[in-house]
């Protein structure tokens, strides 16, 4: 079929209520809206006003705002992952849960031909029993996917260990990923983290990819295209890939402080760190972070959230830390417009921890990566992936069976990107500065979209 003769689909997509969710499939919303697609774009209510913005086409895209039930424990105005601490996220999986006969209403009256989803494992069942197409669409890479989830399914009762996650599954297509000792244990427990409802996260996924009529990702064959080709065969069903999803150019403006204070520095001189929505540092990794920042000499700008017990992230600085860094240095608690950051010209350096729609966001600039996952399996294979395999970063060495870092460590990993001497530093920017071109090329990242819409229309 072809696809600019096709009649235009009618979309509705599901995401996993995190910032980090909503984001990258607003984006993804806008290149199908491009091509003349409807979207039905399902969100909490009050969170719309922060996502009106990246709505480059409100006549197609329509926001589809829901309440967020009630649970026990849950605080009354949470409505994304980004107003919870970690602990309560599977709270908010449960009312994600509870809005099942709400959902069924709305695809009742919408009438979409496809539903994307992610973590709501019940919502294929419920699709196919209204003869609507289901497709499991995930922020993260093909790789993560293959290595993690496919060909490693408990069997006979027996768990998957540590052991078992040291060595990628049979017919794997690359076998360049290690791991740390803290990171297999990790990887290992959030098997057997139940995530709301009594659920366990491992099969929201599990149940979710199986009863999918096909699993998307953000990513191009170029890159991913072994990893999706590995999982159509595990899998028994189409992968598609929806192209890099690079942002849009923003809309907006760089608030003006940011605007002079940046401008205040040389090219290139700035690092920038910005840590995530959701996932607050250890106070003492806190003060590491911001003691390597200092140790560096550079000026850096850090958004960060207070650590875990603290009110505020001036409470949590180590002792003299703001007189010292008066006038190079700023910790900055609340949001930041970090496109536009990342962007300014005096920016030379992003530190990161690795999530998706942010490591996108680097990649097309020429700021140098830094990469420091902390929680996520998703965030510990991009950084292993993108500063092992494909050497685009340098990570920040952690100790083997801790996994924590030191300010020395955090140092020297911006040390070596941003010294124009150093040979590591040299490899890692000219592989950066390859990969923006190849991004950012001509046709590629529409290529991609056109392919993956086609493969939407062959699906209804």
């Amino acid at each position: 079929m072809d696809t600019a003769s096709a009649a235009p689909l009618h979309i509705a997509i599901f995401p996993w209520f995190a910032m980090g969710h909503l984001t990258p499939t607003l984006h993804l919303s806008n290149k199908l809206a491009q091509r003349g697609h409807r979207i039905s774009f399902i969100l909490p209510k009050r969170t719309q006003t922060k996502l009106q913005h990246l709505n480059l086409h409100p006549h197609l895209i329509t926001f589809v705002p829901i309440t967020v039930p009630r649970v026990d424990g849950l605080p009354h105005d949470a409505e994304t992952t980004s107003d919870l601490p970690l602990s309560l996220f599977p709270l908010l999986a449960t009312a994600l849960d509870r809005t099942e006969k709400d959902i069924e209403l709305l695809l009742r009256d919408l009438k979409p031909q496809i539903v994307f989803f992610d973590f709501q494992h019940w919502l294929p069942k419920l699709t196919r029993s209204l003869g609507i197409k289901s497709v499991l669409y995930s922020i993260g890479l093909p790789l993560s996917t293959a290595y993690l989830r496919s060909g490693r399914r408990q069997s006979q009762g027996r768990e998957i260990t540590e052991v078992d996650l040291m060595e990628p599954p049979q017919g794997f297509p690359d076998a360049c990923l290690k791991f740390h000792a803290h990171e297999l244990r990790f990887l290992a427990s959030t098997r057997k983290v139940k995530f709301g409802s009594g659920v366990l996260l491992y099969d929201r996924l599990e149940i979710g990819t199986s009863m999918a009529d096909a699993i998307g990702f953000k990513g191009c064959k170029e890159i991913d295209g072994p990893y999706a080709e590995y999982l159509e065969k595990v899998f028994g069903k189409p992968v598609l890939l929806s192209g890099p999803l690079l942002p849009e150019p923003p809309n907006s403006t760089l608030e003006e402080k940011w605007v002079a204070w940046l401008g205040g520095f040389n090219p290139s001189a700035v690092i920038f760190c910005a840590y995530g929505s959701e996932n607050p540092l250890r106070q003492n990794q806190f003060q590491e972070l911001l003691l390597g920042l200092e140790l560096t000499g550079f000026p850096f700008l850090a958004a960060l959230k207070p650590p875990n017990g603290f009110d505020s992230i001036e409470e949590a600085f180590p002792e003299g830390f703001r007189e010292r860094v008066e006038g190079r240095g700023i910790v900055h608690g609340g949001w930041v417009q970090q496109q536009l950051i990342l962007g300014h010209p005096s920016v030379g350096c992003f530190i990161t921890h690795c999530g998706a729609a942010s490591m996108t966001e680097a990649l097309v600039n020429t700021c140098q990566l830094v990469l420091l996952p902390q929680l996520g399996a998703d965030h510990i294979i991009n950084a292993r992936v993108m500063s092992r395999k494909l050497k685009f970063g340098v990570e920040v060495e952690k100790g083997e069976e801790d996994g924590l870092f030191t300010k020395e460590s955090v140092c020297k990993a911006v040390k070596t990107v941003m010294d124009d001497e150093n040979e590591v530093g040299r490899e890692v920017r000219e592989n950066h500065a390859k990969l923006r071109n190849f991004l950012l090329s001509d046709n590629l990242e529409s290529s991609c979209v056109d392919i993956f819409c086609q493969q939407l229309q062959d699906l209804v």
